[in-house]
């Protein structure tokens, strides 16, 4: 699994994931099911992500009404970039 900051013109939300990369077809298939057409992708550490949100990652990965391959675990954008440091984010993914 990976923890990934993705944003979107609505702005960032975090998600995690088990697809292997953030352009895989699958993964921006899902993306467009929520609307999201073109972002800008950024890894994170799945330990901070974990450790931050404690019991709201734990409600998160035992949803059972959400799939395995991709779930949002915080949309709220202000909240995301107030929870991460830039240098925490990985390397940029583009898609558009």
């Amino acid at each position: 699994m990976k923890a990934g900051i993705i944003f979107t013109g609505s702005g960032p939300m975090l998600i995690l994931t088990t697809y292997e990369s953030f352009t895989d077809p699958k993964f921006v298939e899902k993306l467009n099911t929520k609307g999201v057409k073109k972002y800008l992708a950024f890894e994170v550490p799945v330990d901070p992500v974990k450790e931050r949100y404690g019991m709201h990652f734990s409600v998160i990965m035992g949803d059972l009404k959400q799939s395995d391959d991709l779930r949002v675990l915080d949309y709220n954008g202000h909240h995301v970039m107030n929870t991460f440091a830039f240098k925490e984010m990985g390397e940029p993914t583009f898609y558009e």
